[in-house]
């Protein structure tokens, strides 16, 4: 089948979703369309994480922060069950679960003082749903913290010429926020001049690519040098202010993506590709397609971690919950349109059939970050050539490198930096919370301390193989995990809509839904666990299957109180 016109099906849809289940949501469900309310970042502008910020210019962050490298794996793990139920369920879980999911979690949260939702289940559910909660919550941004760092390395060091862009684009939006916040002037400008030299930034990676000494730091490894930069650079990322680096930078990063989904989506219709990937093809596979495809896309359709974004960061910078309908459900459809094109790109990007049945011709290969994330890369830089981003050049190394393929992976680490920092960020947050849980002051009140202990965490993970890949040992628990925590957070709205006398089976339906194969997955991970003798994650897994269980017990128990508890809708 021709992938333009799939490519034209799955955008239309999208943008149907947002145009009218969104205005829905907003009117009849979390009702923010006309509210005058007070938001956190108005009442307490603290100058640090509480800064109120313009709609605009948050959209960027969010859509930066949750738009990682995660809905570019998910979907081109998930293509090797055929392209047909991949982009299915990118579409629909999108438009009924995820953007549901991310839009409701940053209202609950503005409307509860721009607490996390480890905070508000205390609330909503019960005190000793809040410390369970806080648990997975640390978990799955420890695995992030650890993965992202070493992939964001691992791209490093396959593209050098991209380390000059990066950096640049660092420096250049500590400017851009001393601009704007100091000076009191719009970033719309800056930001596209800085877009515009970014771009210049790219071409000169392109002529002169960088690669740093193998055996500065431990590990003897040049992704592992770049890993210990990349955790001192999220450290400093999340003690700054939100002004300082995360809204310019973040906003900046928005305009590359739009930037480059338009170049993607232009080459996709000029070149209009076949489908090299099957439609189907749910079996001869050594892991089923139910409930897997649904947990590997995850990100792509519906993910816990966004949750995260949205009542961690988020919530702190919405200067009116009128904007939440466009940030919070208009940035998961923005995700979408990432997973979509990384989907095409793999199912559709190849030179023929027989290259990508090579490339995807057993389960092993298909799930390597590695051959995916260079999948997707070459695959949509074949797009690019397309439409005239043709150039290439012999490097000093020897190597004979894509200016497309640059500029891709330029995107694909930008956004995943941003994920990088953000969630270090957010892991500050869970700790604060668990140290003031734990009556812990020191930890729950210095910001410089929790970073720092975030950071270390994530490091000795990193560090407990000695190539810089040791978070890859838990990466086997993200999918499941962060299913899990997108249905609890789910579970807490559905609970805060019924107390409130909303309308929450919109929200409890797809709650059941994800609950259902977040169950099944975990046990079928456990089987395999055992079977391969790899007690660390039996064991994981188990105290986090057993933490939803009770969470959900709890969350069952709160919808027996019919008495207001929370915001009146």
């Amino acid at each position: 089948m021709n992938a333009a016109l799939v490519t034209a099906v799955c955008l239309l849809c999208l943008f149907l979703g947002y145009r009218f289940y969104s205005r829905f949501l907003e009117r009849y469900v979390y009702r923010t369309w006309d509210s005058d309310e007070v938001t956190p970042a108005v009442e307490i502008n603290d100058g640090v994480d509480y800064v109120p910020t313009k709609k605009h210019v948050l959209f960027g962050h969010h859509f930066s922060s949750i738009a990682g490298a995660a809905p570019i794996l998910g979907p081109a793990i998930a293509v090797i069950w055929g392209w047909v139920p991949a982009l299915v369920w990118v579409v629909i879980g999108s438009i009924f679960m995820g953007a549901v999911h991310d839009y409701g979690a940053l209202v609950i949260s503005a409307r509860n003082g721009g607490r996390s939702i480890g905070q508000v289940t205390e609330k909503i559910i019960g005190p000793r749903s809040k410390m369970l909660f806080l648990t997975v919550i640390f978990l799955l941004v420890f695995i992030v913290i650890a993965v992202f760092a070493y992939i964001i390395a691992t791209l490093f060091v396959s593209y050098p010429g991209t380390v000059i862009p990066i950096n640049f684009q660092i420096i250049v939006a500590i400017f851009i926020g001393w601009w704007a916040y100091k000076k009191k002037r719009s970033l719309l400008v800056p930001s596209i001049v800085a877009l515009l030299m970014l771009y210049g930034m790219i071409y000169l990676g392109f002529q002169h690519p960088v690669h740093l000494p193998e055996s500065i730091w431990i590990g003897g490894s040049e992704v592992m040098t770049w890993i210990v930069f990349l955790m001192g650079y999220g450290f400093i990322a999340s003690i700054l202010p939100v002004w300082t680096l995360l809204q310019p930078r973040d906003y900046i990063n928005s305009h590359q993506l739009i930037v480059g989904l338009l170049f993607i989506y232009a080459g996709i219709m000029v070149a209009q590709p076949m489908m090299d990937a099957p439609a189907f093809k749910m079996s001869g596979n050594p892991i089923p397609w139910f409930p897997f495809l649904f947990i590997t896309i995850a990100c792509g359709a519906i993910s816990g971690f966004h949750a995260l974004v949205s009542s961690g960061t988020t919530s702190k910078q919405i200067s009116s919950i009128k904007d939440s309908r466009f940030i919070g459900y208009g940035g998961m459809i923005g995700e979408a349109t990432l997973a979509v094109a990384a989907t095409i790109a793999v199912a559709a990007g190849f030179e023929s059939t027989a290259d990508w049945h090579a490339h995807y011709n057993n389960f092993d290969m298909a799930k390597g970050f590695e051959p995916k994330l260079t999948a997707f890369v070459n695959g949509t830089a074949g797009f690019l050539s397309e439409i005239g981003i043709t150039a290439t050049i012999t490097s000093s190394d020897g190597q004979i490198r894509s200016l497309a393929a640059i500029f891709i992976a330029v995107m694909v680490i930008s956004f995943a930096a941003t994920s990088l920092d953000t969630a270090v960020r957010i892991q500050r947050y869970i700790i604060g919370e668990i140290g003031d849980a734990i009556k812990i002051k020191a930890i729950a009140n210095n910001r410089y301390l929790q970073s720092g202990l975030a950071v270390l965490f994530s490091m000795i993970l990193v560090l407990s193989d000695g190539t810089g890949a040791g978070g890859l040992k838990l990466w086997p628990l993200f999918g499941s995990t962060n299913q899990l925590l997108g249905s609890l957070t789910l579970l807490v709205i559905s609970v805060w809509l019924f107390k409130s006398r909303g309308k929450f089976l919109i929200t409890l339906v797809p709650m059941i839904f994800i609950t259902i194969i977040t169950f099944i997955a975990t046990y079928f991970n456990i089987v395999t666990y055992i079977n391969d003798e790899n007690y660390l994650l039996v064991t994981i897994a188990f105290v986090v299957g057993v933490s939803q269980l009770w969470i959900l017990f709890e969350g069952i128990k709160a919808f027996g109180t019919s008495e207001p508890d929370g915001h009146e809708l």
